[in-house]
């Protein structure tokens, strides 16, 4: 009975936070070998596992046997500083739209990585996940265009995500 008392006050905390989040839309199709890929990461809220990360990059590529591989790359320090890859999985725990994925670098442990905006032709998407703690845009090249970004921007407070947490990711300047 202690345990059970134990483990309902650790995780009762983030099982009502998590209650009070407002509900947060995905998009409403993926074509996930559109999304395939490299992205370049824009802006992100911090993450303890990207601390003093620059030159941000995700790769996903198919899985034998089903899912997703994930690469993530990035400088320690510095653009020209030592690079660093953590290799993951993702799967896709909404068949419906492809938008909601699960995805996990660390054994048994899955985060949520929802895709809540997604440019028509692949060029940038904003993922995030329900709690509102994590939040990534990702482009296809290492700079977003003032207008597309400013425009991305303005609609991140209605899905509950305030600006100014928001990082910008040192990027590396396209060729």
């Amino acid at each position: 009975m202690k345990a059970w008392s134990l483990a309902m006050c650790m995780f009762a905390p983030a099982l009502l936070s998590e209650a009070k989040a407002p509900p947060l839309s995905v998009v409403e199709e993926v074509d996930l070998h559109r999304y395939l890929g490299t992205w370049f990461e824009i802006a992100s809220y911090p993450a303890w596992f990207a601390k003093n990360c620059t030159g941000v990059t995700a790769e996903y590529s198919l899985r034998e046997g089903g899912g997703i591989s994930v690469v993530n790359r990035c400088h320690k320090g510095a653009l020209d500083g030592p690079l660093k890859e953590a290799r993951g999985r993702a799967k896709v725990v909404d068949p419906q739209t492809n938008a909601k994925l699960k995805v996990s670098f660390f054994g048994p442990f899955w985060g949520d990585y929802w895709i809540l905006e997604l440019d028509p032709d692949y060029r940038w998407v904003v993922v995030g996940e329900p709690r509102l703690k994590y939040l990534w845009i990702l482009s296809r090249t290492p700079t977003l265009d003032k207008e597309t970004l400013d425009e991305i921007l303005s609609r991140l407070p209605d899905k509950g995500y305030t600006l100014d947490r928001l990082q910008w990711t040192p990027q590396v300047k396209s060729e």
